[in-house]
């Protein structure tokens, strides 16, 4: 249970397509908002485009990603992709064209490739040895917080220095590149002849994962009301707003670092107990986050709250593979993407609602208070599970064990967004 079990010609392969998958996603919102933004009421618009494109991932991702099939999932993932490389070519080569059209294109650049989270991450997990599938999934984690770091000031410096329609265009070369990449990789991810039956119950047994999207979608709200506050909360304390960009860049360096460190050994407790920690640890940062005066004290909070937060997500992945069978396993991860995005625009609504009426550190501490009532909420929701029977007497997937035994000895509970 080392890196070094990672360490793989095909697994080096799916990095650089899962990259090429995932920095669009990163991209895409800001890139938006820099395509439409000479326009009258540009930015406004530009926000309608990005909500369009985000309602485009919750929307399909569910329904997609519950059509995945193990045995053949590669099809269906670059079919999915093809329809993002359309729908971000029509945003760069039709930038001009009237805001319905763009939005039909943003939805469409968002809901094509909805499931291709969920069924990379299961392609992952089957490259890998079993009792390697935690420093996968941290490896995973790392390779994202460095796309989620790098695509802002990507965006922003195409957009500026050549054309607003690049950063667009680019997303649709990257997910080309993908596609192509996906054909180096197995056609599926099913092992023993999974497929069919695993399709017939798979709705019936994703509802029954829900504490897991419930904490997932906490861990993502409690991000993106970091992200959403921080410029007001920078301005109440006196403090540039400019240096809102390097803060959270360095909460997405510190995420990278802590995933790295989770994948380095097996951790003690439960995985619903560790969870139970690592969100009431991060929330107690972004609570202090909000309350510390001085943006050195901020910037320690920050990295403090990055470094739980990438833990957080990987222990909810860890869950979700032991709350699924293997071949729901795309499926669940899909559902937990469309849950996380769901929390994400959930949290933008309610941060722009209280920041009309409060100050922004007290619209901080209301979403922290949020944040562990949706983390309680799945924990008493996994604990109800797990003294109840499996739906249909169907059990979880491989990892179906106690969840405190260490990673070491074979068996494996999984993870990750």
């Amino acid at each position: 249970m080392t890196y070094r079990d990672v360490a793989s010609r095909q697994v080096l392969v799916w990095a650089g397509t899962a990259v090429a998958a995932r920095m669009p996603v990163a991209m895409t919102p800001l890139a938006l908002v820099f395509l439409v933004r000479e326009r009258p009421g540009g930015y406004s618009l530009g926000a309608a485009l990005a909500a369009a494109y985000v309602l485009g991932e919750i929307v399909a991702a569910p329904i997609l990603g519950t059509r995945l099939d193990p045995a053949r999932g590669r099809r269906q993932l670059t079919a999915g992709l093809a329809g993002g490389t359309l729908g971000f070519t029509g945003l760069g080569v039709l930038a001009g064209s009237h805001a319905l059209v763009l939005g039909v294109f943003a939805f469409l650049a968002g809901a094509a490739p909805s499931a291709a989270a969920g069924g990379q991450r299961a392609l992952l997990t089957f490259l890998v040895p079993e009792r390697a599938v935690a420093q996968a999934l941290s490896t995973e984690s790392m390779l994202m917080s460095g796309v989620w770091a790098v695509s802002p000031v990507a965006v922003a410096g195409l957009a500026l220095a050549v054309d607003p329609r690049v950063p667009l265009l680019l997303a649709a070369v990257l997910m080309a590149l993908s596609m192509a990449g996906h054909r180096l990789l197995p056609a599926g991810w099913a092992k023993d002849g999974q497929g069919g039956r695993a399709n017939r119950v798979r709705t019936r047994v994703l509802l029954g994962a829900w504490p897991v999207y419930v904490t997932g979608a906490a861990s993502i709200t409690l991000l993106g009301l970091v992200e959403l506050t921080l410029p007001a909360l920078l301005e109440q304390r006196g403090i540039g707003v400019g240096w809102s960009g390097p803060l959270l860049a360095g909460m997405a360096v510190a995420a990278g670092a802590g995933a790295f460190v989770y994948g380095l050994r097996s951790w003690p407790g439960r995985l619903r107990s560790r969870s139970v920690v690592l969100m009431c640890g991060m929330s107690v940062f972004v609570a202090l986050l909000a309350l510390i005066p001085d943006g050195s004290g901020m910037a320690v909070a920050l990295v403090l709250a990055g470094i739980l937060q990438s833990g957080a997500l990987i222990t909810r992945n860890l869950s979700l593979r032991d709350a699924l069978p293997p071949g729901a396993l795309a499926a669940g991860y899909s559902v937990l993407y469309a849950a996380a995005g769901a929390g994400y625009a959930a949290t933008g609504s309610l941060a722009g609602a209280l920041l009309q009426v409060v100050a922004p550190s007290t619209a901080m501490l209301a979403g922290v208070g949020l944040t562990l009532l949706l983390t309680a909420l799945g924990w008493w929701g996994e604990a109800r599970r797990e003294r109840s029977p499996a739906p249909g007497g169907l059990h979880a997937g491989p990892a179906a064990r106690a969840e405190g035994a260490p990673i070491a000895r074979g068996g494996d509970p999984e993870r990750s967004l």
